[in-house]
């Protein structure tokens, strides 16, 4: 069972939650450090730990069965702490998804394989694994998604963010794509904003 760190700034149970998904290398801690900067108490954290630090072997970009079982293995435990939210009274639509690198791309394909309404999608630095079309369309229920990356990211190329956009939008999401100039591979001031954009806006659902 892999391990899960949480965080409740807050008194009680909240009633919004954020997912925290590290990226390759990183640890639960390490991504759990962004909530000093989001700052907001309503909010239950909850971040994975991936076995020895890393979700799957290889590249994103690699085939699909090269990276299994490690993927699938990994999916499971984002659909168990997804479990364990609701078990708490946290429902999907009260719920961000948010990764960072190889964690936005594994928050990403969950959520291609399981659509739904969630309260928020922010992939810092990925792009989706799989890229068929979604079969319907209005799975999402305008679900907002935020995606960036910079403009020439060593790990993540932009053509792949495009696509995630476009299956994403087909398939009802409400998408915001931002494209950042440079290259470079870690998460901005304007990404934290963005977050804690979406973190406002649910609450105002």
């Amino acid at each position: 069972m892999s391990k899960i760190i949480y965080k409740n700034p807050g008194k009680g149970l909240p009633e919004f939650a954020m997912i925290l998904i590290h990226g390759r290398g990183a640890s639960a801690d390490d991504i759990m450090s962004l909530t000093s900067a989001l700052n907001n108490n309503e909010f239950l954290y909850a971040a994975p730990q991936a076995p020895s630090n890393t979700w799957y072997p290889y590249s994103f970009l690699s085939p699909i069965e090269n990276n299994q079982p490690y993927l699938d293995e990994s999916l499971d435990i984002i659909n168990n702490l997804f479990t364990e939210l609701n078990n708490k009274g946290i429902a999907d639509e009260n719920i961000i998804l948010t990764g960072f690198s190889q964690g936005a791309c594994l928050a990403l394909e969950y959520a291609f394989r399981q659509p739904g309404k969630y309260g928020g999608i922010a992939a810092l630095s990925g792009a989706v694994i799989s890229t068929e079309s979604i079969r319907d369309r209005q799975n999402f229920s305008g679900t907002r998604i935020f995606l960036g990356c910079s403009e020439r990211d060593p790990h993540i190329p932009v053509e792949r963010v495009l696509i995630t956009k476009k299956i994403f939008t087909d398939a009802g999401a409400d998408v915001k794509k931002v494209i950042y100039p440079g290259s470079f591979h870690g998460i901005t001031d304007e990404e934290i904003s963005e977050l804690k954009l979406l973190m406002l806006k649910l609450k105002k659902i």
